[in-house]
């Protein structure tokens, strides 16, 4: 018997490959429905919000969206926050604001939330947040740019502007959280829920 129930795939409303891959290697088949939406906008909208409800918001409007039009089928979204004291940080834009990002976080710690969420028929119907404590080492300017000439682009898709299944390991002197939660969202919450619900193997 499988461990997915579903006959259907789970629908990730992300590009996020680390995403796609753990949900993989648990066993739960996946295929991508990237929710387009305007985070900024929707945060300024908001008003005032914690990192860890912000988080939680964008997923769950990920999810919404890239579950608005299918019947059915299990959708989830997720999304991370970093914040360094009261400063938030979102993705570079370009490798000068990926430095600047490392420079700031180095030699400090900083918490990263991760959310996630999930939709059925366009409602969302679970949510959860966690969040990871990671403490940067001192990073000399030398070592910040052979870092971002060796990680490459792809590092700029990560909110703090490392990948820590790779190179962005590198940058830290101790963690304290769930591993899942800092590769892109809190995977035990998500796998608690489609228990309950049936959707997974118990």
């Amino acid at each position: 018997m499988p461990l997915w129930l579903d006959p259907r795939p789970l629908v990730l409303g992300s590009r996020s490959s680390a995403r796609r891959d753990m949900l993989a290697a648990v066993g739960i088949p996946v295929e991508l429905a990237p929710a387009d939406i305007d985070e900024r906008g929707i945060e300024a909208r908001a008003g005032t919000l914690t990192p860890g409800e912000a988080a939680v918001l964008l997923a769950r409007e990920k999810a919404r969206v890239a579950g608005a039009k299918l019947v059915g089928q299990v959708v989830v979204g997720a999304d991370q926050t970093l914040a360094l004291g009261g400063r938030r940080f979102s993705k570079a834009r370009d490798r000068a604001a990926a430095r600047e990002t490392l420079r700031a976080l180095s030699g400090k710690t900083h918490e990263l939330h991760s959310a996630v969420a999930v939709s059925l028929d366009g409602r969302v119907v679970f949510s959860a947040v966690d969040v990871a404590r990671m403490t940067v080492r001192s990073l000399s300017d030398r070592f910040i740019d052979a870092y971002l000439d060796e990680a490459g682009e792809g590092v700029r898709a990560s909110v703090g502007v490392y990948q820590l299944e790779k190179l962005g390991v590198q940058l830290f002197e101790k963690i304290e959280g769930d591993h899942f939660t800092i590769l892109g969202m809190p995977l035990f919450a998500l796998l608690g829920f489609l228990r309950r619900e049936g959707r997974l193997a118990s």
